[in-house]
């Protein structure tokens, strides 16, 4: 799932429809699975409207979407990565709009920077390394490759699953889209001054899910994709955008990826990463951050019902309750939670759902979670389904 600061100024060719040689989707498709382009530079504008409440907006999202503010998400079960921890700084995207530049060299390195008025977060992959600076608490992360892994073509890989580029946001959507949507070309446009190809995904034989319409602008010369739009199923204005404001595919120069800390930063070292920690995925380095690898956060067992569009994600609770210090912090995001929750009750048990423009949940008082782009009678369906 997934999400501006600096003054942009419109390109003026982005306007109007190109004409481009007709393609099909089948064409169009094939030629978005064969690009080889393996270097990018340039920056992004993410846009979010989950429609979650005010209050929900700022510096809380982080905790609801698993960052839990600085210190990257402290819990039961959780070590303190830092400030700089891409756990509790990249769940910002998941509201209002932000400003990304963006700059990758094959699978080896990339570098993603967050900018906002006063500060940047940056996020850099450099080979065996990975490390993430957040200027503002003059804070640094840093995790090293585990040892089985030092060498490989994933080695040092970044977490993946917030899109912070059009790319990764469109390869995440077409998994889903296998065999149960309805894809089509529909038009052109100019994206950040390159002609592109109009692509639609509708999803079909999928009642329960609240996905509208995807539209993937793709480069016409290297299939690379270069603006997503998701609309939801009760329509309005997209609940994501991803677009490149400006973009270039030639190579960044290597310094790009180059990081010293700055003096005086406080720098945690992530020793789980050098033990292998979440090592078990596939990581394809498009851009994507993943804000807790296996998707567990240290809070308890994840599995996935259904497929496609209908998936739900089922994440069990770990047993026991905290206790002192961590039963106040929790308390009190859950009354946030439960702030714009509701209620609902059946053979599950008793609950509390919430509800935004796209992704939903619910919170079943034994503490399993079930959560997806799917309506309420999807999640209550699952979880009377698990009480039987």
């Amino acid at each position: 799932m997934a999400a501006a600061t600096i003054s942009l100024v419109p390109a003026l060719a982005d306007s109007g429809s190109p004409s481009l040689p007709s393609i099909t989707a089948e064409q169009l498709l094939t030629k978005m699975a064969a690009s080889d382009t393996q270097t990018v530079s340039g920056t992004v504008k993410v846009t979010t409207d989950l429609g979650l409440p005010d209050v929900l907006t700022g510096g809380a999202t982080s905790s609801l979407f698993g960052g839990g503010g600085p210190g990257g998400g402290r819990g039961p079960g959780k070590a303190d990565k830092g400030a700089a921890a891409p756990q509790s700084q990249l769940t910002q995207l998941l509201a209002g709009s932000h400003t990304l530049h963006v700059a990758a060299d094959g699978p080896d390195r990339q570098k993603i920077s967050v900018i906002e008025t006063a500060a940047e977060y940056s996020i850099i992959h450099n080979g065996t390394q990975v490390w993430a600076y957040d200027s503002a608490s003059n804070s640094v992360y840093h995790a090293t490759a585990p040892k089985e892994q030092r060498g490989k073509a994933d080695s040092g890989k970044l977490p993946d699953d917030v899109p912070t580029t059009p790319q990764a946001a469109a390869q995440q959507i077409l998994k889903a889209a296998d065999g149960k949507s309805s894809i089509k070309v529909d038009g052109t446009a100019r994206v950040a001054g390159h002609s592109a190809y109009e692509l639609t995904v509708t999803p079909q034989h999928a009642d329960s899910t609240t996905v509208g319409v995807i539209r993937i602008a793709v480069d016409s010369k290297t299939g690379v994709p270069l603006k997503f739009t998701l609309t939801p199923r009760g329509g309005g204005k997209a609940v994501f955008d991803i677009a490149f404001t400006k973009v270039s595919f030639g190579k960044p120069s290597a310094s790009t990826f180059d990081f010293t800390p700055p003096k005086g930063a406080k720098v945690t070292e992530d020793s789980a990463a050098g033990k292998g920690a979440g090592t078990g995925q596939d990581h394809s380095h498009n851009g994507r951050v993943h804000t807790d690898p296996k998707g567990t956060g240290g809070s308890g067992e994840h599995t996935v019902i259904g497929s496609g569009w209908d998936s739900i994600a089922v994440i069990k609770a770990p047993a026991g309750l905290p206790s002192g210090a961590e039963k106040n912090g929790r308390g009190k995001a859950d009354s946030l939670l439960n702030s714009f929750g509701t209620k609902v009750s059946g053979p599950f048990g008793s609950g509390t759902y919430f509800h935004t423009r796209l992704v939903n949940a619910l919170l079943t008082d034994n503490g399993t979670l079930y959560v997806g782009a799917v309506n309420q009678s999807a999640l209550t369906a699952a979880a009377n389904s698990a009480a039987k």
